[in-house]
């Protein structure tokens, strides 16, 4: 915790990088950044339009690379606690939970890791005598499970856990508020043999010129959910939803920070397996060739034309793949996602959010996808 920008520095030296800032009494993650070293936590006091003192310290977490998120959403009476759903989010933790897809149920998670969560939110609700609706965020490292924060309040994910679980999770809520015990209401959750994917509705399109990637302040708008048997047919059907022109042929151009390029190494192989072709810069071409994956290379913009920009402006790509950190990087690649964003081609900035939408692409491909009432998955 720090109480001024000069006390800042000293206290993520002793906390240690990456950190993540948090400023007092903010909403939707606004002002916080990633930041991985010194030289990026001092450009980011030096531009954060946020006020640092002792009434309002700015706080540093520490930041885990590549862990997995998720949210419970559960109802307390003081005493019993149910527990309405465990999501798991697509994009990894680092990401504002209000901008990223989730899974109910997870879609990966191990049962048992899945069982601890119900047991600690179960716990935290009692230890903080909950009456009424709570959501508890999750950061999931190996096996190691941290508590990211608790809020005892009706969450951004109640409506889609009711849709999902067939319960009116907010009236159930409100009348534990009121006073009514969780054992008068004889609830049980239902097991579902469907799976349901929460995608986010960003308002890019309307801001010609902003930068699509994601981060730790929230920028979406509104949601959309996709229900199937299955993951993959659930995350396609989500992201046509929310308006995505996801390709089903193609060229997808691929530019990734160095820790996400072995994480996307299967993808890239089910891309070309699918008939795709891959354009990539430099490096990221250069460990896919390691790999033994047939990919072109394409400049950099700051590699001279023909560059990717310019292949995007000519229609040459259908899909855009870019993840990035680091302050210089971060800038050096605004114009390909500024670009694509114009030309309306799907850019996508968390290797997580990539690797699903290879899994929905091979899912559309494979056949159409149906229309089925919500009556139907509840049966």
């Amino acid at each position: 915790i720090a109480a001024t920008r000069e006390g800042a520095v000293a206290a993520a030296a002793a906390a240690g990088y990456p950190l993540v800032t948090r400023p007092s009494y903010v909403l939707g993650g606004r002002a916080m950044e990633i930041v991985r070293d010194e030289e990026g936590l001092r450009r980011y006091l030096a531009t954060a339009q946020i006020e640092i003192s002792e009434e309002a310290p700015l706080l540093l977490d520490n930041y885990l690379d590549n862990a997995t998120e998720v949210d419970v959403d559960a109802i307390c009476d003081g005493e019993d606690v149910f527990i309405a759903g465990v999501m798991e989010h697509i994009e990894e933790a680092g990401i504002h939970s209000g901008d990223s897809a989730c899974s109910l149920p997870p879609y990966s998670l191990p049962e048992a890791i899945v069982k601890e969560l119900e047991a600690q939110t179960a716990r935290l609700a009692r230890s903080l005598g909950v009456v009424g609706l709570v959501n508890v965020q999750y950061a999931i490292k190996g096996e190691d499970i941290y508590i990211l924060e608790v809020n005892p309040r009706a969450s951004r994910t109640v409506p889609f856990v009711a849709k999902t679980i067939a319960l009116p999770i907010a009236g159930l809520g409100v009348k534990v508020m009121a006073g009514v015990k969780l054992a008068g209401l004889d609830l049980k959750r239902p097991a579902i043999s469907h799976m349901a994917v929460k995608e986010v509705v960003f308002p890019f399109a309307r801001f010609p010129g902003v930068d699509t990637v994601l981060g730790p302040e929230m920028r979406s708008t509104g949601e959309a959910m996709g229900i199937d048997r299955d993951f993959d047919r659930a995350r396609a059907k989500s992201l046509i939803g929310v308006g995505a022109r996801i390709p089903l042929s193609g060229c997808v151009f691929v530019s990734l920070k160095d820790s996400d390029k072995p994480l996307m190494v299967g993808a890239a192989r089910r891309l070309l397996t699918m008939g795709f072709t891959i354009i990539a810069t430099e490096g990221t071409a250069a460990f896919f060739r390691q790999h033994d994956l047939d990919v072109k290379r394409v400049n950099k913009v700051l590699e001279g034309r023909p560059h990717i920009v310019d292949a995007l402006k000519n229609g040459d790509v259908q899909m855009v793949f870019n993840t990035t950190e680091g302050a210089q990087s971060v800038k050096d690649s605004r114009s390909i996602r500024t670009t694509a964003l114009s030309q309306k081609i799907p850019c996508i900035t968390t290797a997580t959010g990539a690797r699903s939408t290879v899994r929905a692409i091979e899912a559309m491909r494979a056949g159409a996808l149906t229309v089925t009432p919500l009556q139907e998955y509840r049966n």
